[in-house]
């Protein structure tokens, strides 16, 4: 497999028989990406997965280990969306999963609307700062601010992709969730499922999981907290689980 500037090869985790190109520079997985692969719900056989803000691929990847439908993810940047490729690729799961290389504002047109039984994001959680204030790697600023798409483009995007009674899943900031739960419903996706992830206890929570039903009726469950470290600063054993099974 040819990697190109500073890539490299890693273990997917505990998933021993997968691996994922990555990037310091370009694009890295991180802990946002493993939990909402974990959290979101997937239909088992049946059903059409889409990952919008795909990055590298890596949410598709952890999917296949939870779903054999087809998966298909979208990524805006070029070279992340060659990495996505190529991952799909290294690993010979291009019979599942596929990649499409475009803006995630043009796909209820590209795709078609109501297509997807399931429809996962970890987009961009800032607002763009002054010009100056953006991180000087293009590549970093585009995933971190919404230079490409707003929030309320994501959430739109999501709700025309999803079929109805459909589930939608985004990771995002705690200090979003009023306004993500205004444009959930906006958009006609009914919270559904929440979950508040912190680093420790005693620790205001850093992370936000929510799911939305396209068209669902007004009823949310909120999930058990989700803790990373403990006391030892060790991984919870929560955590662990979720990482290495």
């Amino acid at each position: 497999m040819e990697l190109h500037g500073d890539e490299r090869i890693d273990y997917l985790l505990a998933e021993e028989d997968m691996r994922i190109i990555q990037s310091p520079s370009v694009f890295a997985f991180s802990l946002d990406a493993v939990l909402l692969a974990k959290f979101a719900y997937v239909p088992i056989k049946r059903g059409n997965i889409l990952d919008l803000c795909t990055g590298n691929g890596v949410i598709p990847l952890f999917l296949t280990r939870r779903s054999s439908s087809p998966i298909l993810g979208v990524e805006i940047q070029e070279r992340l969306y060659d990495m996505a490729v190529r991952n799909v690729d290294l690993n010979q799961i291009g019979e599942q999963v596929s990649i499409q290389q475009g803006d995630l504002r043009d796909m209820p047109a590209v795709l078609g609307h109501g297509r997807f039984d399931v429809v996962t994001c970890n987009p961009p959680y800032f607002p763009t700062p002054k010009e100056d204030e953006l991180n000087v790697n293009e590549h970093l600023a585009i995933a971190r601010h919404e230079i490409h798409c707003t929030l309320e483009e994501v959430v739109w995007a999501c709700s025309r992709l999803v079929k109805p009674g459909g589930k939608v899943s985004l990771v995002h900031r705690p200090g979003r969730l009023i306004e993500i739960i205004e444009l959930f419903r906006k958009y006609r996706l009914e919270p559904k499922r929440i979950q508040f992830v912190y680093p420790r206890v005693g620790k205001e929570a850093n992370m936000l999981l929510i799911e939305g039903a396209r068209d669902g009726k007004p009823d949310v469950k909120m999930l058990p907290p989700l803790f990373i470290y403990n006391e030892q600063n060790e991984y919870t054993p929560q955590l662990k689980e979720i990482l290495y099974g």
